[in-house]
């Protein structure tokens, strides 16, 4: 091949990788605007976009949404605190922003910006004044084509929920630690969801790396882009936090520091315990990356289960949710037993779930009431007074699995299966997997997950 058309090709494949990677570079205007808590939410809002470095103050407008067009009449100000973030080759500045003395259950509208840059009205909605039913939706792992796969599902989610309260990410939400193209794409699949429903991520391991001193190292866009609490143990702010939203209790561990760090692991224990014996909510649900119980094939974690499972159970939390092993489980009334295999006994229900397009192997050692491979998808759980219900959706909308609890006064639990309600059980292999098994193994397989017929 002669030099100048090798130049050429190399010319053209460099042109093709900037102009794909301009889709997420930083202008002038707002972009990846992100609502969370760092307070109550019902007095409370956090806010926090991006620009390019010709914006150093950002502005934040917010008004008791009006029917009227006219919302800056009303509008308060408020000044951004920003952030630069020198990354790849490229700057960015972060905004973050956050509104207090809310009124508890009112609906506003604001917007972000600049002068002639801003944003366009969203709407929010605080939590409140005194607890009443609302629902959240939980997603597990993203992680990958977020742009191209995970977008349906977000999206699919909001379609069908649009009033939940919250969105809660059992970590992995993106696939390379430090990668901006990919927070870039996150953003893009859940653009203006994002700006009105709030964000309680906890961390995966693919938002963690190690530094040159081989120290984990958390990515560099997780603190500018998420505005959380700062009540957790010092080291790991706003990775290991609480928010009390109704009368529910969100707790989110950092699973990839406890399963490679013995001292963090001690650190978030003490903590936990702290805020299980402190905690006054009615309800209590615990989310991390790591499962306490595995749902694909060759993983467990049986460091952190033994430590930490016995604390769930003797503070009576009621729901783990978690991601990490891109299949679904779901299981209740699980305990370890000196053969570190589950046994019957007591403590919440956990669930694994995964909303992006990565599939891994279903575990032979089935510990799930309801299991799923080769599945995306969703789940919404609603709290209501006593009651607590769960209900995951594949990505084009249809129940998989379903059950309740019912707390009675002394907060005991009845758990209701209802499952049965639900599509046929997605657990047969894929034909890739198939062919990579021997006859043998697709035997044992069909054992634990028989096929349906």
């Amino acid at each position: 091949m002669q030099l100048k058309t090798i130049l050429f090709l190399l010319f053209l494949f460099i042109g093709l990788k900037q102009l794909l990677a301009q889709d997420f570079r930083p202008s002038p205007f707002p972009d990846r605007i992100v609502l969370t808590w760092n307070g109550d939410p019902r007095y409370t809002q956090a806010v926090s976009w991006r620009t390019n470095s010709q914006i150093q103050k950002g502005i934040a407008q917010i008004t008791i949404a009006p029917d009227s067009p006219h919302l800056e009449e009303s509008a308060k100000s408020y000044s951004s605190k920003t952030e630069v973030l020198h990354h790849e080759g490229d700057s960015a500045v972060y905004h973050t922003v956050t509104f207090e003395g809310l009124e508890p259950g009112s609906l506003y509208a604001y917007r972000v910006g600049a002068e002639n840059h801003w944003s366009e009205w969203f709407h929010f909605k605080t939590a409140s004044l005194e607890p009443e039913e609302f629902t959240f939706i939980y997603f597990g792992d993203a992680q990958n084509d977020l742009k191209s796969r995970w977008s349906r599902v977000i999206r699919q989610a909001y379609s069908s929920m649009s009033d939940a309260a919250f969105m809660l990410h059992a970590g992995d939400l993106i696939n390379r630690t430090h990668a901006d193209s990919e927070w870039g794409e996150w953003n893009h699949a859940g653009g203006f969801i994002h700006a009105m429903i709030p964000s309680i991520p906890t961390p995966g391991n693919h938002e963690y790396d190690r530094d040159d001193q081989g120290k984990l190292e958390l990515d560099v866009h997780w603190r500018k882009q998420f505005n959380l609490p700062l009540n957790g143990p010092k080291g790991f702010e706003e990775t290991v936090y609480y928010t009390d939203y109704g009368n529910a209790r969100i707790i989110s561990l950092n699973s990839q520091e406890i399963v490679l760090n013995d001292s963090s692991r001690t650190q978030q224990y003490k903590w936990l315990e702290k805020v299980l014996q402190e905690n006054k909510q009615t309800w209590t649900v615990i989310t991390f990356h790591h499962p306490i119980y595995s749902s694909s094939s060759g993983r467990d974690n049986r460091e952190f289960r033994e430590a930490f499972q016995p604390l769930f159970e003797a503070y009576g939390v009621d729901l783990i949710l978690q991601g990490h092993d891109h299949t679904y489980g779901r299981g209740h009334n699980l305990s370890t037993g000196v053969s570190g295999k589950p046994v019957q006994g007591k403590g919440p229900v956990y669930v694994v779930s995964v909303s992006g397009p990565k599939m891994y192997e279903l575990t032979p050692n089935k510990w799930m009431d309801r299991a799923a491979s080769e599945t995306q998808l969703y789940q919404f759980i609603t709290i209501k007074d006593r009651k607590l219900t769960y209900r995951a959706h594949t990505a084009t909308g249809q129940l998989y699995d379903g059950f309740y609890i019912e707390k009675d006064e002394e907060g005991n639990n009845s758990f209701i299966d209802e499952a049965e309600k639900a599509i046929d059980e997605r657990t047969a292999l894929p034909p890739r997997k198939v062919k990579e098994k021997t006859p043998k193994e697709l035997e044992e397989y069909e054992k634990v997950y028989p096929k349906k017929h």
